[in-house]
This record gives C-alpha cells, sequence and structure tokens, in this order.
C-alpha cells in the first residue's frame, strides 16, 4: 500500500458533484481545464527536459513497453490523446502503424510536438489537431487504436475520456493508457513521496522556474484512481478483455480494453 501521508484526508479530500480535483485542491468542474491548460503553456518548453528528470529518464523504458504492446501495424490508424510533445505517435510511426492523429487539448503542446515531428521527418500519415479528449471530433467507429498516456489524470471527466475512446474505436479496436498509478511496493512509498513532493518541484523551480506546477503534477497522480479502480472503469465504458499492467512496482501502469 502507497504511504498517503502526503494526501488530503478522505473527509477533507471529499467533492461535491460539481467539483472535481485539481491536485489536492477541490475546483469547480469548469476552472480545472483553464488551470490544467496553464500548467501546461508554463512547461511546454521544459516538458522533455523535466519528464527526463522527474523519471529519472525510466518514462522512456515506460513509452516504449506501451508503444510495442500497442502493435504498430501499415494497416492500423492512431488516435494519439493528450499526445504532448509526440512520444507515443512517433514511437507509432517509427514502428511500423498506418496513419496516427496526433492531438491534445493544449495548442502550446501540440506546437512543441509539431515541430519535433518535422524536425524528425515524420510528415506523412501524421495530422494534428488541437482535441478534447472528453469530446473527441471523430465519427464513431473511426480508428483501430486509441491511446493515452500520462494524459488521463488532467482530464476532468476521467470516464467520459474512456468512453469517448470507445465510441470512436472500430470493432476489434483497443484502447490503451499509460499513466502514473498506486505504488505497490511498501519501501518504495517513503522514497517515492519524498521525491515527489520536495525534490520535483524543487527541480521545477530551479530548471522551468515554475514550482507550482510540478506540485500540482505530483498531486495529480496521487489523485488519480488505482490499478483496479481504472480498470473497473474501462469496463463500466464498456471494454472488454480489460487488463493492466503495472511497471515500476506500480508507479506506472499500463491499462488496456478492447471494444468488440
Amino acid at each position: 500500500m502507497t504511504d498517503n501521508s502526503f494526501a488530503p484526508s478522505p473527509e477533507s479530500s471529499a467533492v461535491h458533484a460539481e467539483e472535481t480535483d485539481f491536485g489536492f485542491r477541490s475546483v469547480r468542474k469548469e476552472e480545472k481545464k483553464p488551470l490544467v491548460r496553464a500548467v501546461f503553456d508554463s512547461v511546454a518548453g521544459k516538458y522533455d527536459v523535466m519528464n527526463d528528470l522527474m523519471s529519472l529518464g525510466i518514462h522512456r523504458v515506460w513509452k516504449r513497453i506501451f508503444v510495442t504492446e500497442l502493435g504498430p501495424q501499415p494497416g492500423l490508424s492512431l488516435l494519439d490523446l493528450a499526445g504532448g510533445t509526440g512520444d507515443i505517435t512517433f514511437g507509432w510511426l517509427k514502428g511500423g502503424g498506418g496513419p496516427a492523429i496526433m492531438t491534445d487539448i493544449n495548442a502550446s503542446m501540440l506546437a512543441v510536438g509539431r515541430d519535433r515531428a518535422v524536425s524528425r521527418g515524420f510528415v506523412s500519415d501524421l495530422s494534428f489537431c488541437v482535441v478534447d479528449a472528453e469530446a473527441i471530433s471523430l465519427k464513431d467507429m473511426s480508428v483501430d487504436r486509441v491511446s493515452i498516456a500520462f494524459g488521463l489524470r488532467n482530464c476532468t471527466d476521467k470516464l467520459a475520456v474512456i468512453r469517448e475512446a470507445r465510441r470512436v474505436l472500430r470493432p476489434g479496436g483497443r484502447f490503451m493508457c499509460l499513466e502514473f498509478s498506486r505504488v505497490q511496493v511498501a519501501a518504495l512509498s517513503p522514497i517515492y513521496d519524498a521525491w515527489s513532493f520536495k525534490v520535483l518541484p524543487a527541480m521545477g523551480n530551479l530548471v522551468a522556474k515554475d514550482r507550482e506546477s510540478y506540485q500540482y503534477l505530483a498531486e495529480s497522480i496521487r489523485m488519480f484512481p488505482d490499478q483496479e479502480t481504472l480498470a473497473d472503469m474501462f469496463r463500466e465504458a464498456g471494454l472488454s478483455h480489460v487488463r493492466y499492467q503495472s511497471l515500476s512496482g506500480g508507479i506506472a501502469a499500463i491499462h488496456s480494453g478492447w471494444r468488440l
């Protein structure tokens, strides 16, 4: 079990129906998207550098595992939600996957991803679109794979995202999510908490000149559903053959489900 000494108590973290979490704070649902957008506007330029510092580079290993699980094939299409600076989309295309749509609700992040795509020569079979993952602007049953990596926890209505992913999947399509999760190795918990709440904000202040955004990112991880809870949300959204794989002792996890 994870040490929850840094998280608010159940009583203090309870939110009303019209409220949601923004880190450890409760905010009105309509306030969260602008707040999250401001965080990623702030960190976009240093996002990749900070990911390496935050995870000691391990996020690259997790993403390689994730892309392998996606199973890129020339005849399959990908919708990458919360695509950020493009790691999953580029991994898909590099692995031989078919046409990809890289999306993000944040235009600043998407612009960084577009620049990276051009510099890496990913110009064919790739399109970009600002998309709210809770209301995807695609027709029903239009893609073969939907991915979201380190983005679901920043969404206001996570179940709506999973339902939208299922809606746009063709029968036989798969939705996959890579996200920070619940640490399952007791010995890791105090080290992980100290890293998250003491080291990361300090590094954010030093490298990105933004302590508060990295404080939020650490808090958002603790507020995210654990592995079993998220798996149940996949099932509630109508996905089948739901499973998950914990990574690095549960620091992260890959969840997947199929539309049958």
